[in-house]
């Protein structure tokens, strides 16, 4: 079951902050070192200065800050309530290669997708939200200490549900047919990002009941998912109340439809480093038992074959020392055998399962606990980062793999257990700094 809301979204005054495209951001945890500078470059009013980035801040009054600026932007008219509640149409229009691991030096033809996603209030109390992954204390800590201080949800989590009639989408698109979004905005990747206001009560009430029947699943943000319902224990144990539905007890998310064209994954790379000693022939020598080894001539070929292997076999890519080797499972009726324990078969097919599990752990040693600290692994955006992270002596190998399918994310959520770290890059990422949700409270 899946209660939603419309809110009153806080957003930028374009005739104040000038491009929207100058002060939107990648998501937090997406924000390190040199994207912060760049943003904190571009404009004063850089979103940035309120969600902060992946490294929690070394000073905690840093919080109580933000919550300050936050404040000072609605109360000078840099940030704006919509008068009326609304739900919001989210569409993303983005280029991708229609070779799922796109070389920037390939000429392969590329599509331009459309992703279409509605933004609205997610009842925390009488909805659920099934995960696939597992989520991490540090991460968690930093974004309640945000919410006590703002006691606003800043950004959106990405949800996506099954309906192959579109029900809600179409509803949404017929309220904005002939009208140019509300605004509009450029990524630092160059997609565009677009935004209708719709607050038309029957529509809106259309919209609601399309969603009450169907299942969510979390797409990216676990950790504010978790965050959020840990707030509104917190808020209940005080004795605080909701003054309206736009409170501690809702979430604002972007709901996807599973059935749009746009909705893909990337392929994650891992990038292996710091082992005591690794030597590409004698590791070759010992994945041979199980996988059929051979010498890849390019990326180009290396890429070729991963296409050819997705939904088929499981193929894998090493890079070392210069040189490219596929591994392609020998056997699939030894999964069983490779990966021991309760995992249901589901899983131990996910092809990031079997690099984890039959791979790293068993012939490289990196294990759980390794991979949870990062201690001997890298993530990689593209298979050129990754190459290049080896090349400049930042790695020994580089683990080229099919991205995961969107249908195994849900049968995954569905069976309850979480992927492997690093199971998915949904792209593009939401933007931050579109619309926010500032909460009404009854405090006694």
């Amino acid at each position: 079951m899946a209660v939603v809301y419309p809110f009153r979204g806080l957003r930028y005054d374009p005739s104040l902050v000038g491009d929207l495209s100058n002060v939107v951001t990648q998501p937090y945890d997406r924000i390190g070192p040199d994207e912060e500078r760049a943003y904190l470059a571009r404009s004063p009013y850089s979103y940035v200065r309120l969600i902060g980035t992946k490294s929690p801040p070394p000073d905690e009054a840093d919080y109580a800050r933000r919550a300050e600026l936050l404040r000072a932007w609605i109360r000078d008219g840099i940030l704006v309530h919509d008068e009326e509640p609304g739900i919001y149409l989210y569409r993303q229009r983005f280029r991708m290669s229609l070779d799922p691991h796109p070389s920037l030096g390939d000429r392969k033809p590329e599509a331009v997708l459309t992703r279409q996603g509605l933004i609205a209030l997610l009842d925390l109390a009488q909805s659920g939200a099934k995960a696939h992954e597992h989520t991490l204390r540090g991460p968690k800590e930093d974004r309640l200490k945000l919410l006590r201080a703002t006691e606003a949800h800043l950004e959106h989590i990405f949800l996506l549900y099954r309906d192959p009639a579109r029900t809600a989408t179409a509803v949404a698109e017929g309220a904005i047919a002939g009208r140019p979004p509300d605004l509009t905005a450029r990524d630092d990747f160059g997609n565009i990002h677009d935004l209708w206001y719709i607050a038309d009560p029957d529509t809106v009430r259309t919209i609601q009941g399309a969603f009450v029947p169907l299942e969510l699943y979390i797409a990216d943000g676990h950790h504010r998912f978790e965050t959020a319902r840990a707030f509104m224990r917190e808020c209940g144990a005080k004795g605080w109340r909701p003054k309206s539905p736009q409170s501690f007890t809702a979430l604002p998310v972007t709901l996807v439809n599973v059935e749009e064209p746009g909705c893909v994954i990337r392929p994650t790379p891992r990038v292996v480093h710091s082992l005591p000693a690794f030597s590409p022939q004698a590791f070759l020598k010992e994945a041979g038992r199980e996988f059929a080894v051979a010498p890849v001539g390019s990326l180009a070929e290396a890429k070729a074959a991963l296409a050819a292997a997705q939904g088929a076999r499981h193929t894998f890519i090493l890079y070392a020392e210069g040189k490219f080797w596929s591994l392609t499972l020998r056997d699939e009726s030894r999964l069983d055998h490779l990966i021991p324990g309760d995992h249901p078969p589901a899983w131990k097919r996910l092809d990031v399962a079997i690099l984890h599990k039959a791979i790293l752990d068993p012939l490289l040693g990196i294990d759980d606990e390794a991979l949870a600290r990062q201690a001997n692994v890298d993530y990689a955006h593209t298979a050129e980062e990754a190459i290049a992270l080896v090349d400049a002596g930042r790695g020994q190998a580089a683990f080229l793999l099919n991205p995961t399918r969107v249908e195994d994310v849900l049968t995954i959520a569905d069976l309850g257990v979480s992927m492997p770290q690093k199971s998915t890059d949904f792209y593009p990422k939401l933007l931050s700094g579109l619309v926010a949700m500032t909460m009404e409270i009854e405090k006694p």
